[in-house]
């Protein structure tokens, strides 16, 4: 199963979150390159518990080494499939959150989720030199946070059969939930960080993600935030939107919407459609004419019940505009 994306469409453009990804694959290009020397690289800038803890280790770093290290580590990743997960996380949950938060405080957020995370793991493992890296600790906690604001949202999930691409949708607070235990089982069956993946850190990334949202909850939104978040406001969905058509009666007909922007509106803009059809999905192109309005309908001919003469009713999509 590879998830695609939820079916929360952000308001506004995640120019905090986009910038996080963007610095995690420079700073990973970076370490690519320090050849023979990327196991001294990660020794300084990942987390290592035993640096803070034994003073043979600890006397060879400033304080201020010791405490950049408790934000570093989260930029630094063991490879190609690391930082691709992480990141494509990231992607999925992240724009949803600093939508909620507001960019700024978004930030701060995101680097206390990663600092919670790695203290969280150097605790129940002070005396170990293994260095730990990864952006997965403070993406637990922006997970974290999506599970209490969005629980009902739906996971846009791939499920490749052979060749044909098939979509479904998976709760998010199943979605969410079920990781979590797997991130519990995992730590309780792994002897320390020996498996060298901080179970621990997702853990409590997650749960001081949840923390985090609610202190900044209660927090006003500061003045610059507010004038951000104009500037900021999305021009465009999802191009690939789920829909869910229903009927009524014995009409022929059947009824959903479409979701489009006040931008895409005016300039008009071009869809893919995934409707659920019995057992299989099927992918159909919508073109959305320039200058439509909210609440208009949009009627693709054929899409509908099928009767009993063979003929087919129409798929009737209402206009809704964010």
């Amino acid at each position: 199963m590879i998830p695609i994306r939820d079916t929360i469409s952000a308001r506004h453009f995640p120019v905090i979150n986009l910038s996080i990804i963007g610095i995690n694959i420079v700073i990973f290009l970076v370490q690519m390159a320090q050849g023979p020397e990327i196991d001294r690289f990660i020794y300084i800038y990942g987390l290592v518990p035993a640096r803070y803890t034994v003073p043979q280790i600890s006397s060879y770093f400033t304080p201020g080494q010791q405490l950049f290290s408790l934000v570093s580590f989260t930029f630094l990743h063991g490879g190609f499939w690391h930082i691709l997960g992480n990141m494509w996380f990231l992607y999925i949950f992240g724009d949803n959150v600093e939508d909620h938060l507001g960019h700024l405080r978004y930030l701060l957020f995101y680097f206390l989720c990663g600092t919670a995370s790695g203290i969280s793991h150097l605790l129940l493992n002070l005396n170990s030199n293994m260095p730990t890296i990864g952006a997965s600790g403070a993406i637990a906690g922006v997970m974290g946070a999506y599970f209490i604001l969005h629980p009902s949202s739906r996971i846009l999930t791939l499920i490749p059969i052979i060749f044909i691409p098939w979509f479904i949708e998976i709760p998010a607070f199943f979605f969410l939930g079920v990781w979590f235990i797997l991130q519990f089982l995992s730590a309780a069956g792994s002897q320390g960080d020996m498996g060298g993946i901080a179970w621990w850190a997702h853990i409590g990334g997650f749960i001081f993600g949840i923390i985090f949202l609610k202190i900044f909850q209660a927090m006003p939104a500061v003045g610059i935030t507010k004038k951000l978040t104009p500037v900021t406001e999305k021009k465009k969905t999802y191009r690939l939107q789920v829909i869910r058509p229903s009927g009524t009666g014995d009409s022929p007909h059947l009824y959903g919407s479409i979701q489009i922007t006040p931008h895409e509106a005016r300039t008009g803009t071009r869809k893919l459609v995934n409707i659920p059809w019995g057992f299989h999905t099927r992918l159909i192109k919508v073109a959305v004419p320039a200058g439509i309005r909210a609440g208009k309908t949009l009627r693709l001919k054929g899409l509908g019940r099928q009767l009993p003469d063979g003929r087919r009713g129409d798929l009737l999509l209402k206009v809704i505009m964010q």
